[in-house]
């Protein structure tokens, strides 16, 4: 074997490892708990594993529960990559959605090919102006991304709380939640009676494309460069400001989407509490994944299949669903604190 081979063999190992001791360390540390609590950890570990996977109705309920996961981590993965740790795609899902639900009661009668795309692309745009700010913030004026975004979140919440409970409150309805999306406006079901839909295609379809911007193109390469080392890429001729701007907008276009796509495929209208909070499970998406299409893919699959089983896991057992809201708790913490490790790692270096 040569020695680029073996190095690369060598990387490949290191890259599994990177991902897989993150959940290695969560399994151990919520089987302790369940030991305590006094649960068989392999039963309920075995309980999960049938509730996500245990039949085509199982499959697409964790494919569904992923849909909006595979989109936050993958905007949020797009920020990571140009140097911007974006934390505010919770709020692009909350404006996203409320801006798709919009169109979608409001402009009933327009055909399906026309009103769908409307409320999808709406979605789309709002997503990506609710990230200007910050972006031009960071680009121009070094301003912390983090904490701009992180306000933001609070200010999309509160905002569309407002709206949903004021202008746009369903007539005649006691819940805080705007009138039903027109059928045209709604994603197709892949698999009925699941809820399944077709935002599922247009999530894979998103990451294969990542995947050949980021492999195949000058500006994912340009990217990279950019969040890898800046100063080198501005030394190469990069404008990375400009590419900061331009990476922020698309990560907010995106999470505007998943918002978008939650509203018209799932819940079919925006209601108060709309996000279990998809922008923040992204961002482990995205570490866990290591920024990469096929890890973004496969993490989004595992936080789904929580979700989808955690729902029923515990009509069929003793154990609480806040066991399961511990173990996906603690992938985050360990997928963050291994990002930690290679932030010192990369400031020691430099």
């Amino acid at each position: 074997m040569s020695a680029v081979a073996a190095e690369q063999s060598s990387s490949r190992l290191q890259a599994a490892l990177a991902i897989a001791l993150p959940l290695v360390l969560a399994f151990a540390g919520t089987a302790v708990l369940l030991g305590l609590a006094g649960h068989n950890p392999v039963e309920v570990y075995r309980l999960l594993i049938v509730e996500s996977f245990g039949g085509t109705r199982r499959i697409a309920a964790t494919l569904s529960a992923a849909t909006p996961l595979m989109l936050t981590g993958l905007a949020t993965a797009i920020a990571f990559r140009a140097g911007a740790f974006n934390v505010g795609v919770e709020g692009c899902v909350y404006v996203g959605g409320l801006a798709a639900a919009y169109i979608g009661f409001t402009f009933v009668g327009l055909p399906a090919a026309i009103l769908l795309p409307l409320a999808l692309a709406t979605g789309l745009v709002v997503g990506s102006l609710w990230m200007l700010v910050p972006g031009v913030l960071k680009a121009r004026l070094d301003v912390d991304e983090v904490v701009t975004t992180l306000m933001l979140n609070f200010i999309a919440i509160s905002l569309t709380a407002y709206l949903v409970n004021g202008p746009l409150l369903a007539p005649g309805s006691a819940n805080s939640a705007t009138p039903m999306v027109d059928a045209a406006a709604r994603l197709p079901r892949l698999m009925p009676p699941s809820t399944l839909n077709a935002g599922f295609l247009i999530a894979v379809a998103l990451l294969l494309l990542y995947w050949l911007w980021g492999k195949r193109t000058a500006l994912g390469f340009e990217t990279r460069l950019a969040g890898l080392n800046p100063r080198f890429a501005t030394a190469s001729g990069i404008d990375v400001p400009g590419l900061i701007i331009k990476m922020m907008l698309l990560s907010g276009a995106i999470g505007g989407l998943a918002g978008a796509v939650h509203a018209l495929g799932n819940v079919g209208r925006f209601v108060s509490g709309f996000s279990p909070g998809y922008g923040f499970a992204g961002i482990a998406v995205a570490l866990l994944g290591r920024g990469s299409a096929i890890g973004i893919f496969l993490a989004a699959i595992l936080f789904g299949a929580l979700a989808a089983s955690g729902a029923t896991i515990q009509l069929f057992s003793d154990v609480p669903i806040e066991i399961v809201n511990v173990l996906q708790g603690m992938v985050m913490i360990f997928a963050v604190a291994r990002f930690g490790w290679i932030m010192s790692k990369k400031r020691g270096a430099a």
